[in-house]
């Protein structure tokens, strides 16, 4: 009171201010109260906003995986499809005599064209296996390429000249081995087989027993009793390798879609196999894009079992007319009309010289390119002009046979 009293204060001046400062105190308590509810308003009313946007962001989110998912599920379908396709070519390459033996030609191609534009591509597919290459016959061209193949898939290679270092095989049944050959085949082959992987076998028609050739009496014991997948590198038939690089080589230099493609028959010296021609007929008429001529002397016909569904026209002249591919190449009496005949010249080489392909020979074609498998006898098969011409395929084309064996190699390997 005392202290009131000193500083003039009276009683109704201090309920006065002591009144003003609670309600001012009040005031302050009201006005903190509305901003800390309003901060949470604000506060909610962000966190609404957020959450509306992560559930529009989750919305967009899931709607954007379903439609992944369905792509997904559509892809995965088509690869699915796909591989059971390829899975379906894949189980078929036990063997490799014929077109049919590589399933889808198209899709044979390719896997030719992607192979060639990286050779190394599963330098890894062929780690740990090897190949075989067994020649019962001379080579150069398969030897080469198949090795390289081979090298290019990462395999180890093994080569084994059946005439040159080996015993002296003999191929029959039932004989008494009493003369130069030392060792049977069929104790040969399953020795072979245990050394290896895969098998490549070269070995050519004798041209004197029909039924003997025709039956591929050789390659089938390889395959009976081999044990492994075996590929033929010119049998007494057929030259699949060849064809393929063939087919390859037509496909890489064809200026439209569909294509006339030629074999012609022309003279040579010595007495040749059907190998090669019956091959590239079967390969020609299996491609779908290639409307094949086959022209020759009569006597000369090849077996119908690779020439059904080509046209056999015996006027040279006629045949090469619209030509986009002229294919030459000699083979001897296959005995289909003359089976006394068979594997014999019927006319000398030099009373048949007009069918030797020239540059008037290939003037009758649309700008016709010029193929022929090699070895070659230039003045009988084809003359120089031709063969050196621009028009001229015979390197690229031996040259697409590593490619071509590439694909067979790589499908056996995916097989095993």
């Amino acid at each position: 009171m005392q202290h009131f009293l000193k500083n003039n204060v009276t009683f109704p001046n201090f309920f006065l201010i002591f009144a003003f400062d609670t309600v001012l105190f009040g005031c302050l308590v009201v006005w903190l109260f509305s901003c800390l509810v309003g901060c949470d308003a604000d506060k909610n009313e962000k966190n609404n906003k957020n959450e509306n946007n992560n559930n529009n962001i989750n919305n967009n989110k899931n709607e954007n995986n379903n439609k992944n998912n369905n792509n997904n599920k559509n892809e995965n379908k088509n690869n699915n499809k796909n591989k059971k396709q390829r899975q379906n070519n894949i189980t078929t390459m036990k063997t490799f005599f014929n077109a049919k033996d590589l399933g889808d030609i198209t899709m044979a191609l390719d896997e030719a064209k992607q192979i060639k534009a990286n050779r190394y591509a599963y330098d890894r597919l062929g780690k740990n296996k090897t190949l075989l290459m067994v020649f019962f016959n001379n080579s150069l061209r398969t030897r080469l390429s198949t090795q390289k193949a081979a090298m290019n898939l990462g395999m180890n290679v093994i080569v084994l000249d059946v005439n040159a270092g080996a015993w002296k095989l003999e191929t029959e049944r039932g004989v008494i081995m009493d003369g130069d050959k030392s060792e049977h085949l069929l104790e040969a082959i399953p020795v072979m087989g245990s050394f290896c992987d895969i098998i490549g076998i070269r070995s050519f028609a004798g041209l004197t027993d029909r039924d003997y050739d025709y039956a591929e009496t050789i390659v089938n014991q390889f395959v009976k009793y081999s044990g492994k997948p075996v590929f033929a590198m010119e049998t007494a038939t057929v030259h699949p390798l060849q064809a393929f690089a063939d087919l390859i080589t037509i496909e890489e230099h064809k200026t439209k879609k569909r294509v006339k493609a030629v074999l012609t028959w022309a003279p040579h010296c010595r007495c040749l196999p059907q190998a090669v021609p019956n091959s590239f007929a079967e390969w020609m008429i299996a491609a779908p894009d290639v409307d094949l001529v086959i022209t020759h002397p009569e006597g000369y016909e090849l077996d119908p079992a690779f020439t059904q569904g080509a046209e056999i026209e015996y006027n040279q002249k006629k045949a090469f007319e619209g030509a986009d591919f002229i294919y030459a190449k000699n083979w001897s009496c296959p005995g289909v009309t003359r089976p006394q005949d068979y594997g014999k010249i019927l006319t000398d080489y030099k009373q048949m010289a007009h069918w030797t392909v020239d540059a008037e020979h290939m003037s009758w074609t649309d700008n016709g390119k010029f193929l022929h498998c090699l070895p070659v006898r230039r003045g009988l098969i084809v003359t120089d002009d031709v063969i050196e011409s621009a028009n001229s395929l015979v390197i690229p084309e031996a040259a697409n046979r590593e490619i071509s064996c590439q694909v067979v190699l790589k499908r056996m390997l995916e097989a095993l």
